[in-house]
């Protein structure tokens, strides 16, 4: 038994040492690189004092609830107006991703209203947009229908009219501005710049290094992402803003953990060059986050005088002294394309593997109820005894493989939540890549161990029924698929 137990010992390593390389060899490789900065962003001029002079935000202001007719659906929209005489300035807020309810956008809206702006906030649409699927030419058709309606009152000023479009709402506003000369300036907060799946990358990897996470989570994390086809992840934004005509407002926090700004200042100011457009400010906010707060609370010092003065000072603001000011940004890594996954690493495959070990492990159970349920007796089986040791092994694997997928499905869920809540948890991630890790070893000697008890059995003299054999190589071979794509997935490499 002692010589067993190290001819196990050492084949569990040999096994171990081949699916660490396999997760070390197999591509696709991702190592971003440092950023190389601009030396432009490495000594910002001050933001000109007269960009966040003092506001009166006092005034009094209406109240109306509107419907807007999106051709598919009716989108619910609330207007914001003063109650001062004459025409206003007026914008539209297009939301980020998510449900996109009116409602998160109120504070900003009142405030506005009362500093003299006409602002409309609408609940994003429902129908045709989900967690997948994503058309940023349809909602910048409905930001369009909007806009159109705001323009029709008879206190707002048509020329100077224009989108308000924040995170995933930068890349439809662009889109607005660029097919429609009714958009009299944009306004870009918190804008990407880059393609959706670029973005989430930079992200979920700045906020790794944050959490002080290991390092193989991020590799986790890629290539799961690699495997993701969603219509929406690989968007070109640049086109559209290289027709963009109208003056730009774009708004960076130096907080924002989602956002690789310093590439995003550079792709729009890039794209509207050779556009043509020289009508653009950028300004960097110090410490403010993604939604242009300070860790979620008040908003940061500047942002909203910085906006109403821009917008009311239009058309005068269009083209400032300085197009790049405010508080000196730093971004550390390239925001890097993820790969494309192989084809043995794609969804579909990956779906099947995980179907394939399903199978696997109930085939054994279901054969043998379905002999009882016909009626007939199972064969009896020299070596009766090896048999509810083995079973209780193949019990033990099915329940470690449960919970691995189970486990990976969760930390991939708290990264990404704690990406976009910012939330510093690193005792948590810490603690979910170390379950992960000896699940995943522990599936490994599960596997070993068990294929050497049936070959031990086997030797002396165990003849299997047929729905043990069903439940042997149904059990092996699943947990057998989910090792190697547990491998694949990064988690046998080293160091942990």
């Amino acid at each position: 038994m002692r010589a067993g137990r190290g001819m196990v010992s050492v084949a569990a390593g040999v096994v171990l040492l081949a699916l660490a390389t396999v997760g070390y060899t197999l591509p696709p490789p991702f190592d971003p690189a440092p950023l190389n900065v601009d030396p432009i962003f490495q000594n910002l001029p001050v933001q000109p004092a007269a960009e966040t002079r003092p506001v009166s935000a006092n005034g009094q202001f209406s109240v109306e609830n509107i419907t807007v007719d999106a051709g598919d659906t009716t989108l619910g929209a609330t207007v914001r107006a003063p109650l001062s005489p004459g025409r206003h300035p007026a914008l539209v807020f297009v939301q980020g991703a998510g449900p996109g309810l009116r409602d998160e956008f109120t504070t900003q809206a009142e405030w506005l209203a009362r500093a003299g702006i006409v602002t409309l906030v609408y609940d994003k649409r429902t129908v045709r947009y989900d967690f997948r699927s994503r058309d940023f030419e349809l909602l910048a058709d409905d930001a369009l229908r909007v806009l159109s309606r705001l323009r029709l009152r008879a206190d707002v000023d048509p020329a100077r009219t224009g989108l308000w479009g924040v995170s995933e709402g930068s890349w439809v506003a662009p889109i607005a501005a660029a097919r429609s000369r009714d958009v009299g300036f944009t306004v870009l907060v918190s804008a990407p710049n880059v393609s959706p799946l670029r973005q989430v990358t930079w992200a979920l990897g700045e906020q790794l290094d944050r959490l002080h996470a290991p390092a193989g989570t991020r590799e986790l994390l890629v290539r799961a992402m690699s495997a993701v086809h969603m219509n929406f992840l690989r968007y070109d934004g640049m086109p559209a803003l290289r027709r963009t005509r109208a003056p730009v407002l774009a708004l960076y926090g130096t907080g924002d953990p989602s956002i690789p700004f310093v590439e995003s200042s550079k792709a729009l100011t890039g794209a509207l060059a050779e556009g043509g457009n020289l009508d653009y400010t950028i300004r960097y906010l110090k410490g403010a986050d993604h939604g242009m707060r300070l860790h979620g609370g008040p908003f940061a010092p500047g942002y909203l005088e910085t906006l109403a003065n821009w917008v009311t000072g239009l058309p005068e603001t269009a083209r400032p002294a300085v197009h790049i000011a405010g508080a000196t940004p730093v971004q550390r890594y390239e925001a890097s394309e993820v790969p494309a996954a192989p084809w043995y690493a794609g969804g579909a495959v990956l779906g099947m593997t995980l179907c394939l070990a399903a199978v696997g492990y109930v085939v054994g159970p279901v054969a043998e109820m379905v002999l009882r349920l016909r009626g007939r007796q199972l064969p009896g089986e020299t070596g009766a005894r090896i048999w509810p040791p083995v079973r209780r092994r193949f019990r033990r694997m099915a329940w470690t493989g449960a919970g691995l997928l189970v486990s990976v499905v969760a930390l991939i869920t708290m990264l990404v939540l704690f990406s976009v809540n910012q939330a510093g948890a690193w005792p948590a991630v810490l603690a979910g890549w170390l379950v992960i890790r000896m699940l995943a070893v522990l599936m490994l000697l599960q596997e070993v161990t068990a294929v050497a008890a049936v070959v031990s059995g086997l030797r002396e003299g165990w003849q299997p029924s047929r729905p043990q054999w069903t439940a042997v190589i149904g059990v092996l071979g699943g947990t057998g698929l989910l090792l190697v794509a547990a491998a694949y997935y990064d988690l046998f490499s080293f160091p942990w």
